[in-house]
Parts: structure tokens; C-alpha cells; sequence
């Protein structure tokens, strides 16, 4: 099920429509529906309610102005697209230091050399 700061992506009649990330989900007075807050990861950024009932935030297909949608909840991929594992101590994966003292790196500062 998707929940809030999760990605998505939207299926227009099967088809792949964009990006969306979840920003709220609120409940309705109807039981099971909520109003789903969504940032269209387009440009221009959008941002759109839709009221949805509870399995169509956990993918099931519905119908709106009797298209049929789909919400997919994105998880990102263990491989990169080029198809190269993530390095191990790369920036996705920062280990903390073995004596347990972290060092806090400005990154203001690297960006002004």
C-alpha cells in the first residue's frame, strides 16, 4: 500500500502516465475512502486531491471520468538502470565510523571551492 512520501506511478488505461509522490492521506467521512494529496512530479509541479477508496491506494484499478487508473507504488531497484551493482560504500550506502564519532561534512562548504 502506498503511504505518504512514498512514490507512485500513475497507469492511464494501462498505460504508464507519470510520477507521483504521496504527500497526505486523509480519511473521509465515507468509511475506507480517503483524500489522497498528490505533487505530479512534472513540470510544471501540480499538486491534485483525489478521493480514493482504501484498495485503490494499494493498486487495485479503478475508474476516473470512466478511464481506467491504477496507482503502483515505486521501490527503488537493488541494480541500476546501466544494469552495475550499487558499490558498497558509495553514497547510497555510507557506513558510520567504527569508534562511533560522526563528523558532520558541510556540504555549503564543498560547494564553494
Amino acid at each position: 500500500m502506498a503511504k505518504e512520501n512514498d512514490i507512485v506511478l500513475i497507469h492511464f488505461e494501462d498505460q504508464p502516465l507519470g510520477f507521483a509522490r504521496v504527500e497526505e492521506i486523509l480519511p473521509d467521512n465515507k468509511p475506507d475512502w480517503y483524500h489522497v494529496k498528490l505533487l505530479m512530479l512534472q513540470v510544471p509541479l501540480q499538486v491534485v486531491t483525489w478521493i480514493l477508496r482504501d484498495r485503490y491506494i494499494m493498486g487495485d484499478e479503478f475508474t476516473m471520468n470512466g478511464k481506467r487508473m491504477r496507482l503502483e507504488r515505486i521501490v527503488c531497484p537493488e541494480t541500476v538502470p546501466d544494469g552495475n551493482e550499487r558499490p558498497e560504500n558509495g553514497p547510497e550506502s555510507v557506513s558510520p565510523p567504527a569508534d562511533g564519532k560522526a563528523t558532520v561534512i558541510s556540504l555549503a562548504d564543498k560547494l564553494k571551492r
